[in-house]
């Protein structure tokens, strides 16, 4: 198959993909029903669809271009103080002890109750209300681990700001593992599912779910941590303020005047003027953002910094002094610093030049600096 055969491919990249990425690219590209995919400036590689692209088809869905962390996002508040109240080593070990409380990485230990606007909603089958119902109440309101993050920040002007970044929990990969093995396999070797038929139907019943789930849980956490300051401090969170998105989803949108199935795994919708935010790696700067809706990038943006060193070779090449080098006066657990080299800034891409190679996409409206991050490592 030549480059005429596959699909439009348009860019917005930091350097020339690498032959690893190129290939799974065009994998993408030569697959059935693929009308349009876009790369951003964070793209790379992941199993089966690189995480940065975006994939736009007309009838068929393709699960791996989503990923199983549905609604994986971010949600981000702001206070009525200035962030200098809690920059100072007492009040980062009270919060940090706080949030292991209130914000677990794993589970509660009691379980909770599903918000109505999950209850309303159905899953495709027992197995899988059976884990909304166990894992799902237990897994409210918890971080997850990884990349999964709560950081405390300060904007340019010295507001004290809270960011979340979580998805799905347990409900998430469940609802990817149950629709892969339905799934068809095309020539190109990528899965679909027809969204005509009655499996394709079950899965997008079913991703939206867990997307409302991570949303829920995303919240959860936010109310938590918000308590907690104000127990702490008397510290009071704007919820006016509140910017709320997600990166890993499918959705029906209209591009080009066409209804399009737009498939985002790492990267978040940028229609015109809608409110985003594309976090730095640990250490790093974050950003609030307005997007541009570029009709090319299928309005979309990127997610993050994207990785450059894989989890294994961040562990290899950086140590502890390595990376306490690197994120400098940021709080965090010190316990945890071997658990935590691999989220270390070197293993990402420079954020700031990920914006720049993105400014036609999404413009930024405010820049937050790091003091405090909780990771569940």
């Amino acid at each position: 198959m030549t480059q005429a055969d596959l699909a439009p491919l348009t860019t917005w990249l930091m350097e020339p993909l690498s032959r690893e990425v190129s290939r799974s690219v065009d994998r993408l590209r030569s697959s059935d029903d693929v009308q349009h995919v876009a790369l951003m400036p964070d793209v790379h590689l992941s199993r089966d669809v690189c995480i940065g692209a975006v994939v736009a088809t007309k009838d068929l869905v393709y699960p791996s271009a989503v990923g199983g962390d549905f609604g994986c996002g971010m949600a981000a508040v702001s206070f009525d103080v200035e962030a200098t109240a809690i920059d100072n080593e007492h009040s980062a070990a009270k919060i940090l002890a706080g949030l292991y409380e209130c914000v677990p990485a794993n589970k509660h230990q009691q379980l909770r109750e599903l918000p109505v606007s999950l209850e309303i909603l159905q899953l495709s089958d027992a197995r899988l209300q059976r884990i909304a119902d166990r894992e799902g109440r237990v897994q409210l309101g918890t971080l997850g681990r990884g990349n999964h993050f709560l950081e405390l920040q300060s904007d340019q002007g010295g507001q004290l700001w809270v960011m979340i970044h979580s998805g799905s929990r347990a409900i998430g990969q469940a609802v990817m593992e149950r629709h892969m093995r339905s799934a068809n396999t095309g020539e190109s070797g990528l899965k679909w599912l027809d969204t005509a038929e009655g499996q394709g139907q079950a899965y997008l019943s079913d991703v939206q779910w867990a997307r409302k789930y991570a949303a829920e849980n995303r919240l959860a956490m936010m109310a938590a941590v918000t308590q907690l300051l104000d127990t702490l401090f008397g510290i009071k969170a704007d919820w006016d303020s509140l910017i709320h998105c997600d990166h890993n989803h499918v959705q029906r949108e209209v591009h080009d005047g066409e209804w399009r199935w737009i498939h985002r795994k790492g990267a978040q919708s940028a229609i015109a003027n809608e409110p985003g935010i594309v976090p730095g790696s640990m250490g790093a700067a974050s950003f609030h953002t307005l997007g541009r809706g570029c009709r090319d990038a299928l309005t979309t943006c990127s997610h993050g910094a994207g990785r450059q060193l894989s989890r294994t070779e961040a562990r290899q090449k950086i140590g502890g002094k390595e990376f306490a080098r690197q994120v400098g006066g940021l709080w965090y657990d010190h316990r945890r610093t071997t658990k935590l080299r691999d989220e270390a800034p070197a293993a990402y891409k420079d954020i700031r030049q990920v914006m720049k190679a993105q400014r036609d996409l999404t413009r930024v409206i405010r820049e937050l600096s790091p003091l405090l991050t909780y990771k569940g490592v």
